[in-house]
């Protein structure tokens, strides 16, 4: 893992907890290897109902969960826990690459998806992107505030404001918002911004980025000085105004 990365930590900086659950032990240690060189807490399971038990008594930020086990797969699992009014973000684990799939594992409820064989690195990174997208994890010792000419950005509080104004945004829009504005200046394309936002392959379907570029334009520039570019054949870019 690198030590470069900013740990993430739960808003009263205690460590963020992750429920593993695979009924493969070889998977889960591994993962719960990598899952603590981030320092976070890690719990596992090998079934589906040993995960429902886990997630009520160790209260996870995020879990990671496989689709295929014996006795509740993970389909299930997740609905459940929705319909316990647990809201806790999922990345499904599957050996199966079809679209289908995937579709199906994200209209349940899930939160992003892998397959294997992964790297721990992809899981790690997504995990970071879905609780950060959540708010239940900010950065150790970084400054939340994110400023370009008036606009400015919480990473903690999930505010945002345009001249003292505040401004309301999806999970997605601030997300997006929020990569726009740590690149400021820099011109980033929409496979850039799938990758970093979505976390997961469109396949090819730029136009959802287009779509939420114009949400956020309505948001933040309508009846203003545009903050937001097009850089037409390349991407996107954020910056004050000259």
């Amino acid at each position: 893992m690198s030590t470069a990365t900013p740990s993430l930590l739960r808003p009263d900086g205690s460590s963020l907890r992750v429920l593993v659950v695979d009924d493969e032990q070889m998977l889960t240690d591994l993962l719960s290897m990598a899952l603590r060189m981030e320092g976070w807490e890690v719990r596992t399971a090998g079934s589906g109902f040993e995960a429902l038990q886990a997630a009520r008594e160790f209260s996870p930020d995020a879990m990671v969960l496989d689709i295929m086990m014996p006795d509740l797969d993970g389909m299930a699992v997740l609905q459940r826990l929705r319909q316990s009014g647990d809201d806790v973000p999922v990345l499904f684990l599957t050996a199966k690459d079809a679209v289908s799939d995937r579709v199906a594992g994200l209209t349940a409820g899930g939160d992003d998806y892998v397959t294997k064989p992964f790297s721990l690195e992809e899981v790690v990174a997504r995990l970071r992107g879905l609780m950060r997208r959540a708010g239940t994890a900010h950065t150790a010792g970084a400054e939340p505030i994110l400023r370009v000419a008036d606009l400015t950005l919480n990473e903690d509080s999930h505010e945002v404001e345009r001249s003292g104004d505040e401004i309301e945004l999806t999970a997605t829009e601030f997300e997006l918002l929020r990569y726009l504005m740590r690149n400021q200046r820099r011109v980033v394309s929409k496979a850039q911004i799938l990758d970093r936002v979505w976390n997961y392959d469109f396949g090819g379907r730029s136009s959802v980025v287009e779509l939420y570029i114009s949400y956020l334009r309505k948001k933040i520039d309508q009846g203003r000085e545009p903050l937001i570019h097009t850089v037409r054949g390349v991407g996107y870019m954020i910056k004050a105004p000259q």
